[in-house]
């Protein structure tokens, strides 16, 4: 791996215990506790996971509404075709 980028570095790999392990420099810390692992060909990812957040809160609603498509479609217009409104005196 001669070409480096900025956003490579040459790290060790050591045994804690029976797995292998490696320290992951400051610079590529990930958020939170866990991550998920997996292999691409030679490759290992490693992606942080994110806590889910709990039904019925708005980080829920949140999290609901960001995996939804934006609608292009136009609202119809409910009023069509009714007759107007009669004018109430207070």
């Amino acid at each position: 791996m001669s070409d480096l980028s900025p956003s490579a570095r040459n790290v060790r790999l050591f045994r804690n215990g029976a797995n292998q392990a490696v320290r992951i420099p400051r610079e590529f810390e990930l958020p939170g506790n866990e991550a998920l692992m997996r292999r691409e060909g030679h490759t290992l990812v490693i992606e942080p996971v994110y806590p889910v957040p709990k039904k019925g809160t708005l980080a829920g609603l949140a999290a609901v509404l960001s995996t939804m498509e934006t609608l292009d479609d136009e609202f119809p217009d409910v009023d069509k075709g009714l007759l107007p409104l009669d004018d109430v005196d207070l």
